[in-house]
């Protein structure tokens, strides 16, 4: 069975991502930083239907657990390979730039840019010719909104990084892309209160806000032979957000 792992797998777009990956037959290595017991439910619904998942705890903005994690991994692996990565932790905040401390700006590079990047490098040996890797970036790269220029700007170097992955990965046939999240019903930065969605809707063509399942069923395809031929890009899932 092929095996992929979805940080911050627990909840949101990485819990939904999980349940779909199963579904379409993949085995799951999901992580969780704090939320434990959230992430033995997703591993009890993918395994009760009959799949292949485990949690492993893991802090993204920690790299120096990297090590002990990939041992972790190749436990669970045993002679298996790793057909993908979803790096997808993170977590958001919103202050004016004139406001955030130091300390909130080297949190979210951690978690959004320098985990991710040294996440990739821990785990590329396992990986088998012809596995994907999807970054998680944001539509707010291409739309500033303000409040969320640090989260943004990571973001937009996680972008940048994609496709020197895809380039460097390209000789071990190790695709490469990033999936750009509009406005989504998560808890993302505290979740969405009525007022903040009706504005997020009236800003995006479908006139709602988008549900984790439907970015999760891009990540998938990316995950998995149809998107095979995709690779280097960032696919905006955003129903048409501020266009």
């Amino acid at each position: 069975m092929n095996m992929v792992i979805i940080t911050g797998g627990s909840r949101g777009i990485g819990a939904s991502t999980a349940l779909e990956c199963a579904r379409r037959g993949l085995g799951v290595i999901l992580t969780y930083n704090s939320q434990a017991a959230k992430a033995d439910q997703v591993v009890s619904q993918i395994t009760a239907s009959g799949g292949k998942a485990a949690a492993l705890q893991l802090d993204v903005g920690d790299t120096r657990s990297f090590a002990s994690f990939r041992k972790e991994v190749e436990r669970v692996l045993g002679s298996d390979q790793l057909a993908g990565l979803v790096n997808n932790a993170g977590y958001g905040l919103y202050n004016p730039i004139a406001t955030v401390t130091e300390t909130e700006f080297d949190g979210l590079m951690n978690v959004h840019l320098k985990g991710p990047f040294f996440l990739t490098q821990a785990l590329l040996p396992l990986m088998k010719p012809g596995a994907s890797i999807v970054n998680l970036t944001s539509a707010t790269t291409r739309v500033a909104t303000a409040g969320v220029a640090p989260y943004a700007a990571f973001k937009g170097g996680l972008e940048v990084l994609t496709r020197y992955m895809a380039k460097e990965f390209g000789e071990q046939r190790i695709r490469v892309n990033a999936v750009s999240p509009g406005a989504i019903r998560t808890e993302l930065g505290g979740g969405l209160n009525d007022a903040f969605e009706t504005l997020l809707a009236s800003q995006t063509a479908l006139g709602r806000v988008g549900e984790p399942e439907e970015v999760a069923r891009v990540i998938a395809t990316l995950l998995t032979e149809d998107g095979g031929w995709i690779n280097a890009q960032t696919i905006e899932v955003a129903g048409g957000y501020n266009i």
